[in-house]
C-alpha cells in the first residue's frame, strides 16, 4: 500500500463519526458506508497527506488514486482520490491520457456525487483544454446506456461560460429530451439554466423551439428567466 493511501484511510479512521456517518450514508442512499467525515475535515487531512507524502508524478498519482478508489471500502476514500486529481500540485497533471479513468470512476460511482465533479471540474477542463480529443469522447457518451455517462456529457459544460460548445449542448440534450430519468431531466435544466447566465436568449428560444423538454427541465431552465 502506498504510504499516502495508507496516512488517508488511518485519518478517515481516526476522524470516524459514527453517527454523523449513518446520517450521511442515508442522505447520499449509498450502498457504501460511510466514515462520518465531513468534507472541510477530509480537505484537511488531504493537505496534510499530501505535504507529508509529495507524489512524484502523474504515474504515482495515477497509481494512488486507483488504489483509494477501487480498494475503497468507505465513501470518502473514493472521495479523496477525487480531490487528489484536483489538487492543485496535481491538477495540471491531468491531460486526455486520465480520461479511461475518469469514466471509469464516472461508471463505477454511478452516482450524482461523483458525477457532477467529475463532469464539471474534470472532464469539462480538459475538453476546453484539448477539443480535438475530448470532444470525440464525450460525444459517444451523449448516446451512451450508462445514465452517468449521458448525464456527464449535458453537464460537462456547466463552467464554460462564453466558450460552450453549443453544438455539444444541443446535442446531448436533444438526444437525452425524452428520457424519463430524473437526474437527466434535472441535468438538462441544469446545463440551460447554467448557460442562461451567458445567453439567456438562447436559453428560452431553445426552450420555446422544444416543447418536448420535461417540466422538470423546463423549469429548472427557466428558474431565474422568469418563466
Amino acid at each position: 500500500m502506498h504510504q499516502i493511501v495508507e496516512r488517508l484511510r488511518a485519518d478517515l479512521a481516526a476522524q470516524a463519526d459514527p453517527s454523523a456517518a449513518v446520517e450521511m450514508q442515508r442522505y447520499m442512499k449509498s450502498a457504501m458506508p460511510f466514515r462520518g467525515v465531513a468534507k472541510p475535515a477530509r480537505e484537511r487531512l488531504l493537505k496534510t497527506a499530501v505535504t507529508a507524502h509529495p507524489l512524484a508524478d502523474p504515474g504515482e498519482l495515477a497509481s494512488v488514486v486507483r488504489e483509494l478508489w477501487d480498494g475503497a471500502e468507505f465513501r470518502e476514500e473514493r472521495y479523496l482520490a477525487l480531490s487528489l486529481t484536483g489538487h492543485r500540485r496535481h491538477l495540471p497533471w491531468l491531460d486526455p491520457s486520465w480520461v479511461p479513468l475518469l469514466r471509469h470512476w464516472i461508471v463505477t460511482g454511478a452516482w450524482w456525487d461523483f458525477t457532477d465533479e467529475i463532469a464539471s471540474r474534470r472532464i469539462g477542463p480538459l475538453l476546453r483544454a484539448h477539443p480535438d480529443e475530448l470532444l470525440p469522447v464525450v460525444r459517444t457518451w451523449i448516446t451512451e446506456p450508462d445514465r452517468w455517462l449521458r448525464r456527464t456529457s449535458v453537464i460537462c459544460q456547466l463552467h464554460a461560460a462564453g466558450s460552450t460548445d453549443i453544438a455539444l449542448l444541443t446535442d446531448a440534450i436533444e438526444a437525452n429530451i425524452s428520457d424519463p430519468d430524473f437526474f437527466l431531466r434535472k441535468g438538462i435544466g441544469w446545463a440551460l439554466r447554467q448557460h442562461a447566465r451567458i445567453d439567456p436568449d438562447w436559453v428560452r428560444a431553445f426552450v420555446d423551439g422544444h416543447p418536448g423538454l420535461s417540466p422538470l427541465s423546463r423549469r429548472e431552465a427557466m428558474r431565474h428567466l422568469g418563466g
